[in-house]
């Protein structure tokens, strides 16, 4: 018998002999609680309810009254379940940490003491308890600190160091003890010997929990692969550390390329796009570097930078995401000393260009038959631009249509293309460059590459004359004129609609510039031959004056300098009577 059950063995039997000896006939009856069975138990207090079940009486009591008694170590009532069912039905996680005990008692007649918040050394009356079942309700569970633990997942071993969790309370120790990794799901995924042997990086990208768990002998379910929600036995789970396990970004885009030519250059929405990755905290960051690492800029969004302010070079756009802990992230800093939890991006390579510069003409062919080529020296090229694998002469029209790829500006028979305008340029490109064909259009040119300014060749198709010549007797007072019809003009471009007529003698000065051939008045020339010519210029024509207030010519056609189509001419003969 326990302690507790002597005592009250001892105050029955004290009670029946001093019956006895007051009356023969006042007898008192005999209670016997008998003995009761299951147990003991051990719960874990974590806010789940714990349940007895399997207790059982041996049938040998004796008594008309009858209860299930819990009491604490000292014997204070807890409560009074009637019944198995009742008892079946406490709840002993909400009582807290501590132990506990289950009795079952029979008793005759009036019973004091018996109730929750007595003492059971203070029951009175004729009554009999059992044996008790020990009931321990315990921490169990320990309580960790540490993380949460951020790896990169880089193909370098990531393992939590020495000291990086530790057990702020050992909790109960249920005689075996474990570390326990899951996913964030449950899933059992390794029982290692410490917190420190796992490699997380050979798990790849995603997001673990690191637990302690204290547990008896006989718990089924700590096996890789199970479910830690469907552990089965006496057992205490810790808090959760969590580890995550983080991919880096991926951005995809570019190459771009930009001239500088002081036209802003700014990356367009869409131009890269972000791939994968944590945000570490929520904290991320656009970084511009230069080819070295040295970080340029710090900018809210990719499409911030204006690429042709920086000048000529080439430089890189990177995603960062980072923890709080996290430095090194400042301008004039180098991404090889950033310091902390953070993943960095591929870099999209952002190349500046200055386009190489060509200098010479514009360049005037009359289209006539002969060929028409550019010399040696005609154009110039400044390779102080930026220099790629190759380069090229491109030559295109007006619309930018490529009408040529010459090994050099001195190839093209500009002659052989009729009339017209064309542009030659000076490329640099990368191997792969796209759209370099004739029949393309340079402005679809894609790939690396820098294109010079243009050099404009205008093909002319000089202006014909026919009719005449003319013969006129002069110094008879009678006026001499061409008539209407006399002199037709065909072909010819009317370069930006400005011409004239011309009237030169037979040295090529320049003796009128009339508004038509039916307007000079040759008699009064007196003797000698003169030209009628028929000219189309553009702007900037330089030379093309008449006579001075005395009839004295100003200039020649030899003098004429720009833009221009001189027809052939018509003579006119003066003679005297």
């Amino acid at each position: 018998m326990n302690f507790l059950k002597r005592i009250y063995f001892l105050l029955a039997t004290v009670a029946l002999l001093a019956a006895c000896s007051d009356d023969d006939d006042d007898q008192t009856i005999m209670v016997d609680a008998g003995a009761i069975s299951g147990g003991p138990f051990t719960f874990i207090v974590d806010g789940t309810a714990d349940f007895v079940s399997g207790i059982t009486t041996d049938g040998n009591g004796v008594g008309t009254n009858s209860s299930f008694v819990i009491t604490d170590d000292q014997n204070n009532i807890l409560g009074l379940p009637g019944t198995i069912e009742d008892l079946e039905g406490v709840n002993f996680d909400g009582a807290g940490v501590g132990t506990c005990f289950i009795w079952y008692i029979r008793y005759e007649g009036e019973l004091t003491g018996l109730a929750a918040g007595e003492n059971a050394n203070d029951l009175q009356g004729n009554f009999d308890l059992s044996n008790s079942i020990q009931v321990d309700r315990v921490i169990g569970a320990a309580g960790l600190v540490g993380g949460p633990f951020d790896f990169i997942v880089d193909g370098v071993a990531d393992n939590i160091p020495e000291g990086g969790i530790t057990i702020e309370n050992a909790g109960t120790d249920l005689g075996n003890t474990g570390w326990v990794v899951t996913d964030t799901e449950g899933t059992i995924l390794g029982l290692p010997p410490m917190f420190t042997a796992p490699d997380f990086d050979a798990a790849g990208s995603g997001t673990c929990l690191v637990w302690y768990i204290s547990y008896e002998t006989g718990l089924s379910g700590l096996e890789v692969g199970l479910d830690a929600d469907d552990l089965d036995g006496v057992f205490a789970l810790s808090n959760p550390i969590t580890v995550n396990r983080l991919d880096a970004p991926v951005l995809n885009g570019g190459p771009f390329t930009f001239i500088v030519d002081g036209t802003a250059d700014n990356l367009a929405e869409g131009d890269i796009t972000v791939e994968g990755g944590f945000s570490v905290n929520d904290q991320s960051s656009w970084v511009v570097t230069n080819e070295e690492g040295t970080i340029l800029g710090l900018p809210p969004s990719f499409t911030g930078p204006d690429f042709d302010a920086a000048g000529e070079g080439t430089c890189f756009v990177w995603y960062i995401t980072y923890g709080s802990d996290f430095s090194g992230l400042d301008v004039d800093n180098n991404v090889a000393d950033l310091s902390g939890v953070y993943e960095l991006s591929n870099g999209i390579t952002v190349n500046r260009l200055v386009a190489p510069e060509i200098s010479g003409g514009p360049f005037d062919f009359i289209v006539e038959g002969t060929a028409d080529n550019l010399s040696e020296g005609d154009i110039t090229v400044d390779v102080a631009g930026t220099m790629l694998d190759e380069s090229g002469w491109v030559i295109t029209d007006d619309q930018g249509n490529i009408l040529g790829l010459p090994p050099t500006f001195t190839a093209p028979d500009f002659d052989a293309a009729g009339s017209g305008t064309c542009l030659v340029w000076y490329i640099n490109y990368e191997t792969g460059l796209a759209g370099l064909e004739v029949g393309m259009n340079a402005g679809d040119l894609s790939g690396v590459f820098a294109l010079s300014n243009s050099v404009a060749v205008n093909r002319l198709d000089a202006p014909v004359l026919s009719g005449g010549p003319f013969n006129f007797t002069v110094g008879d007072g009678t006026a001499d004129n061409i008539p209407e019809g006399g002199i037709t003009v065909t072909g010819g471009y009317a370069l930006e609609g400005q011409s004239s007529w011309i009237v030169t003698d037979d040295q090529g000065a320049i003796l009128g510039l009339p508004p038509s051939f039916t307007a000079p008045d040759f008699d009064g020339a007196g003797a000698g031959n003169c030209y009628i010519y028929y000219v189309t210029f553009g702007e900037g024509l330089t030379g093309l004056t008449g006579p001075d207030a005395d009839g004295n010519p100003t200039s020649s056609l030899e003098e004429l300098e720009g833009v221009f189509e001189l027809s052939n001419f018509i003579e006119v003969v003066r003679t005297e009577e």
